[in-house]
């Protein structure tokens, strides 16, 4: 039986108005480049991989796709630390030179920037390229930014074709906060409020989880309005090697909510010395190696993933060390997606995780 979003992606590929301009961000993709062992797919790193758009073939069959969201406006409005502007070419940097042992293709699509203050023009352009690159049927990956990336990518997710058809959209959040501010100018500890709002005016139902919740970095009003949305949370503490049988309970549930995910990770979720470079660091957070694990097991479902990478903040890493955190977990969640592709149309089906 075909999936309404198998649907969507092959009336798309086959519709003349699904014109590539309209992923072409405010800043172009600059060729990845890094180490380079020699020829062939037994050397394959990323940046082999990877082909900037305009030099990338719109049309072609790739695999993946990139954009970035130069943005820290959220942070600032939000009282923290900025810098997380520079974080999708820092992502970039760390993710061009690892090994790619799955091979595949991926497009960039190059950066929306928001430089003038204005947040939500940029959300919205953001928006428009993600529906773009989404609406082509394969993974798009967004390398933030502040976490008011999450919202441009909903954006971009609800003016989807899939969404429009039908498909249940889930909103997973990796994070060590809710990020359910009720503010008066919308910010980084906004997004998934703003998105509660916009599905409830669409006559959805709100489907979101947060994995890595840390009470002393949440209200109790933000408990409060967690627990109104229906928002399911699992927190930092029950998130340990210990707990995996909970973690697995907890991403099976979420997967079988819905059919179309938007993953959300803020690097703030790992502990600090994981990834130090980020506005709040963790005292606590959540391990590397559960967070990695959640990040394969949602990719590896079968279901079409728009996944944002949020807070790296260059400027208070150390030695590249949140940079590159980052970098392997989108690089797990791409080799993931692929390695056990089920809904994509067009591609092998190959089963298992991504290395």
């Amino acid at each position: 039986m075909t999936s309404t979003v198998q649907q969507a992606a092959r009336a798309t590929d086959q519709d003349p108005a699904a014109r590539p301009e309209e992923w072409a961000a405010d800043a172009p993709a600059e060729p990845w480049t890094g180490r380079d062992d020699g020829p062939g797919v037994e050397h394959l790193r990323w940046h082999h991989a990877v082909t900037p758009y305009p030099a990338a073939d719109p049309a072609g069959d790739w695999d993946a796709a990139f954009v970035g969201f130069r943005s820290d406006e959220g942070v600032r409005r939000n009282k923290g630390r900025p810098g997380a502007a520079d974080g999708p070419a820092a992502l970039r940097r760390a993710l061009a030179p690892m090994a790619l042992q799955t091979p595949l293709r991926a497009l960039d699509a190059g950066d929306v920037e928001v430089g003038d203050g204005d947040l939500a023009a940029g959300q919205r352009r953001l928006g428009r390229a993600v529906t773009a690159l989404l609406d082509r049927g394969r993974p798009v990956t967004v390398l933030g930014g502040g976490h008011e990336v999450a919202y441009g990518s909903y954006l971009g997710i609800a003016d989807s074709r899939a969404l429009r058809d039908g498909a249940r959209l889930g909103v997973l959040n990796l994070d060590a906060h809710f990020d359910l501010r009720d503010d008066v100018r919308p910010s980084s500890g906004t997004p998934f409020l703003q998105m509660a709002q916009d599905e409830a005016t669409a006559g959805r139902e709100p489907n979101y989880w947060v994995l890595g919740v840390s009470a002393p970095s949440n209200t109790e009003r933000l408990y409060r309005t967690a627990d109104r949305l229906g928002v399911r949370y699992l927190p930092d503490t029950g998130c340990g090697l210990l707990h995996m049988h909970r973690v697995d309970a907890f991403v099976d549930d979420f997967l079988a909510s819905c059919d179309l995910v938007h993953l959300s990770i803020d690097l703030d979720v790992l502990p600090a010395a994981v990834a130090p470079g980020v506005s709040a660091p963790a005292a606590y957070g959540v391990s590397l190696e559960v967070v990695e694990h959640v990040c394969a097991k949602i990719a590896a479902a079968g279901r079409p993933v728009v996944c944002d990478v949020a807070e790296l903040n260059p400027d208070l890493d150390i030695d590249h060390r949140t940079a590159r955190t980052g970098a392997r977990l989108v690089h797990r969640v791409l080799t993931s997606a692929v390695a056990g592709q089920v809904s994509v149309p067009g591609g092998p089906s190959r089963a298992g995780f991504g290395r």
